[in-house]
């Protein structure tokens, strides 16, 4: 059940980061609520995840698959480029994910 609190953490950091970005400093109101709603969703979610993974893995895991999924989102959404240097250390991040999930088992 911890990596499904995990994942759901995860998903929660990206949708942080997309609505903190479409809040625009706070001045839009929807996207604020939807910020700090995804903050205590993505906290919650970890904090239950850590009852039983390590800190070590757990918390790593989470910040990488919500950077992730950001840069995902913002090349597809924001229309931000991916240039090989972002590709390349987007999958040293997945490889390091992979690489902590394996300490775990």
């Amino acid at each position: 059940m911890a990596w499904v609190y995990l994942a759901a953490a995860a998903v929660f950091e990206v949708i942080f980061a997309m609505s903190m970005k479409y809040a625009e400093g706070f001045t839009r109101l929807a996207p604020t609520i939807v910020t700090v709603i995804a903050t205590i969703g993505g906290i919650g979610f970890l904090t239950l995840a850590m009852r039983s993974l390590p800190v070590s893995v757990a918390y790593p895991i989470w910040t990488a698959v919500g950077t992730l999924g950001t840069v995902i989102l913002g090349c597809v959404l924001l229309q931000e480029p991916l240039s090989p240097l972002k590709l390349v250390s987007a999958l040293a991040i997945t490889g390091g994910v992979a690489g902590l999930k394996m300490t775990s088992a």
